[in-house]
């Protein structure tokens, strides 16, 4: 009979040596280090302390599968078929609308992230672990899984403590989070990594092309290469913040790696083990009508044993004391526990924590970073909150890695550090939010100031003279470099004008002249920039009948101004050649 989905395994004390020793088997001959593509591989790689130091992490650390690839080749055998939820060649299978939405993520994180290097077989791997590739790839032609798939409660018992962040939106449940959808996002994280990956208007954190997108673009931010191992571990590490998650995700990758082939949708093969199965464990917490990573279906609690009518104690010597009746009369419930208050749950408001002015020209990175404490109603400064940083409005400014929202956790000194701010062309003022994740408290805005780029000097980048006939065309164009500080200063706003004279900046209404697209004469040019060296090369100069020398004036954003020299002049007359002597 074909496995179930999430089907859990009740191990014994032998069972679980036995796993144990087949777990070993399997990491021994998967080991690190040795592999295809010449890469080391996430047990060699010791990762940076930052590493662990998440947002937040995309599944709020909820538990995943933890099946280990095949020791077998992952391409199939030709003669044999795919047996629908079962094992055989679909356990190198990946479904095909499934495999379709990790390709088509990879693609568009190459063109929009193409310093990220984002492998599909990375989404694979993740997928795989989190939720079975989508159960199996059980999901409709529009990539939206037949049945919502939900992580267990975050309520602390046993996991995470995450209190409801989306009124039960996105999980059905207004008292906790949960994981969601085939790549398992946590509502708070959805509510700014989302994606619409298929283009029908939506973010569905249930729709696997929406999920492999957004998963995408999460593991790419903060400006990671996934071709560097480093960064690979830490983006990783930041989906689920486990050395053994980083480790299991590692050897799917480097399976996928080695070669993978489509299958049906509904028939890859299904998960056997959770992280958070075997002895000791935890039960899995949820609620009502929710289903478990990979739509398992939990187990119903015993029910609880009827208490015992008290027996009566003997009294010293021989005897029997008549016991004093009980303060709470049998059979009563004991009372629920109460949660603790969570350092988000003290949190009264949010304080400016010295942040400065923030100014930066466009297309140049903010020097100065917003930082901002959490703290009590008594001032007291609250570590471990994560704060959530927007950027707002109609601008294109985004912190470093092209996102414009990210969440930061408070330090000891209860601060929450944005990263750093990318200005972008759009001029003027932007306003950055500061909000507490899961507290509702009035949030703090931060305004940045974006300025246009400027230039402090100009320079020819050639001294050959700038001579005409009248009537006739300038052989050599103008070309200029602007500079800012020393350092070349691109997309700078320039304006040339032939002017007047030196101390007349009008346009002169004779002399040297550009054209128009339609050839008619034009003596001020508008609109002109610098290029990414900071050069800026301009249009061909002709010159009317009028003689004598003329000024070109080029001005930059900034101020900085360069004024040219332009002669006309007719051509001296040649000296006429010695007569012949007459002959004699």
């Amino acid at each position: 009979m074909a496995a179930q989905f999430g089907r859990r395994l009740r191990k014994g004390a032998a069972t679980t040596a036995v796993a144990a020793v087949a777990v070993a088997a399997l990491s021994a001959s998967q080991a690190p280090g040795v592999n295809d593509h010449g890469r080391q591989t996430a047990a060699d790689a010791t990762p940076a302390p930052e590493a662990s130091a998440s947002d937040g992490s995309a599944t709020g650390n909820s538990p995943y599968y933890t099946d280990l690839p095949p020791l077998k080749s992952p391409n199939p055998s030709p003669s044999t078929g795919p047996a629908p939820g079962g094992t055989g060649t679909t356990e190198a299978g990946i479904p095909a609308t499934v495999l379709d939405a990790y390709k088509k993520a990879e693609s568009a994180l190459r063109e929009a992230k193409p310093g990220c290097n984002l492998p599909w077989q990375l989404l694979a791997a993740i997928g795989r672990v989190e939720s079975g590739q989508a159960r199996g790839g059980r999901v409709d032609a529009e990539g939206t899984t037949l049945k919502p798939i939900l992580g267990p409660q975050l309520d602390g018992n046993g996991f995470a403590l995450i209190k409801d962040t989306d009124d039960g939106a996105y999980d059905g449940n207004s008292s906790y989070d949960q994981a969601v959808g085939p790549m398992q996002f946590i509502p708070s994280t959805w509510a700014w990594a989302g994606r619409d990956g298929n283009a029908d208007g939506k973010k569905d954190p249930n729709n696997i092309y929406d999920a492999a997108l957004a998963a995408g673009h999460y593991l790419c931010r903060n400006n990671w290469d996934l071709s560097q191992q480093g960064d690979l571990d830490r983006a990783i590490l930041s989906y689920n913040n486990s050395r053994d998650y980083l480790n299991l995700v590692m050897r799917w990758l480097e399976y996928y790696r080695k070669g993978t082939h489509e299958v049906p949708d509904g028939t890859g093969t299904l998960p056997d083990n959770r992280s958070d199965d075997g002895a000791g464990a935890s039960p899995t917490p949820t609620t009502p009508g929710t289903t478990a990573p990979g739509g398992s279906t939990p187990k119903p609690s015993p029910k609880p044993e009827k208490p015992q009518k008290p027996g009566k104690p003997e009294k010293p010597g021989g005897g029997t004391a008549t016991p004093k009746p009980p303060t709470t009369p049998p059979g009563t419930p004991a009372p629920p526990p109460t949660t603790p208050p969570t350092p988000t749950d003290t949190v009264d408001h949010l304080e400016d924590a010295g942040t400065a002015k923030l100014t930066a020209m466009a297309g140049d990175a903010f020097s100065r970073r917003i930082s901002t404490r959490a703290e009590t109603e008594a001032g007291k400064a609250v570590a471990k909150v994560r704060v959530r940083f927007t950027i707002v409005g109609d601008t294109d400014t985004t912190f470093t890695g092209g996102e414009s929202v990210a969440t930061v956790a408070t330090n000891s000194s209860g601060v929450a550090v944005a990263p750093v701010l990318q200005a972008g062309e759009k001029t003027g003022s932007v306003t950055v939010r500061a909000t507490v994740v899961g507290r509702a408290v009035p949030g703090l805005d931060y305004k940045a100031t974006v300025t246009e780029r400027v230039a402090d000097a100009l320079a020819r980048t050639g001294d050959a003279a700038l001579t005409c006939a009248p009537g006739g065309a300038f052989a050599n164009q103008v070309e200029v470099k602007a500079t800012y500080n020393g350092a070349v200063a691109d997309g700078v706003a320039a304006t040339a004008t032939l002017v007047t004279s030196a101390d007349d900046p009008t346009a002169n209404d004779k002399g040297p002249y550009f054209k128009d697209a339609d050839g008619k004469t034009v003596r001020t040019l508008t609109g002109l920039k610098t290029d990414a060296k900071g050069l800026l090369k301009l249009p061909k100069l002709y010159a009317d009948d009028t003689t004598g020398t003329f000024l070109l004036r080029i001005t930059t954003a900034g101020g900085a101004t360069l004024t040219v020299e332009l002669t006309v002049a007719a051509a001296e007359a040649s000296s006429p050649s010695p007569s012949a002597s007459p002959s004699a």
